[in-house]
């Protein structure tokens, strides 16, 4: 509901300012003086979206390690895919899927952090195009909290709030304190028989306090579209890795 509410304020918002720049162009009713209104009103709706109280997700995802390392939440996603391929060749692909091979995904990246070609610092949201992206998130302030081969990896950043060092152990990212927000990211393999696999990937974010909630809240209803799409894609790019033959 609170995405959804941003995301009809951002687009009646964007369709407002377009109508104040073109008006007419793509809606032959749509003059400036509609445009205004229209965009009036997305604005309400965003900020009435943004506004409105967290309310914690049920994730459906089966029994995992993740929910050990972070049983309580208050922002998650969840995704899913079957694979036909076994564990190991699932959670092979996983752990050597690049950002190459996920599509939009450097494109996606680039809109949440703007720089210029080649500079920066190299980060999850800033990989290499050919090195394992589960590679670059651990050498650029994830944390590996638990591995399973084949069947579980659970990695774990503080994303909220403020500038924070990063933590460079499991110890120091669960005993950190303050007004944070963790975030814990996981993909879980199980065989179905028959040589099919299903891989299910959840992110879950605890915020420790009201005031990084609140915090978190704007900024995750904000980039939720294009966190879900890119974790499908990111799906599709194992998918395609783990069925394709190969040693």
């Amino acid at each position: 509901m609170e995405v959804l509410a941003v995301d009809t304020g951002l687009g009646l918002l964007a369709l407002g300012l377009l109508a104040l720049v073109k008006p007419r162009r793509f809606i032959a009713s749509l003059t400036r003086r509609r445009g205004a209104l229209l965009g009036g009103l997305g604005l309400a709706v965003l900020l009435a979206g943004l506004a409105l109280p967290v309310r914690p997700p049920r994730l459906p995802g089966p029994p995992m390690a993740i929910d050990a390392v972070t049983p309580q939440y208050q922002f998650g996603e969840h995704h899913e895919i079957r694979i036909a391929a076994p564990p190991e060749r699932v959670y092979a692909s996983v752990r050597a899927v690049t950002a190459r091979e996920i599509r939009f995904f450097r494109l996606l990246t680039w809109l949440r952090s703007p720089r210029l070609p080649g500079r920066g610092e190299e980060s999850l949201l800033n990989p290499a195009a050919d090195r394992p992206l589960l590679d670059v998130a651990t050498r650029s302030g994830f944390v590996l909290l638990h591995d399973d081969p084949p069947h579980e990896i659970v990695f774990g950043a503080i994303v909220c709030c403020g500038q924070r060092s990063p933590p460079s152990t499991t110890d120091e990212f669960r005993e950190r304190r303050g007004s944070l927000a963790r975030a814990v990211m996981n993909f879980h393999a199980v065989s179905e028989g028959g040589g099919t696999t299903r891989l299910v990937t959840e992110t879950r974010i605890h915020a420790s306090d009201s005031a990084a909630e609140r915090r978190f809240a704007t900024y995750w209803r904000l980039i939720y579209p294009g966190s879900a799409f890119i974790r499908k894609m990111w799906l599709r790019a194992v998918k395609e890795r783990a069925e394709t033959p190969g040693p």
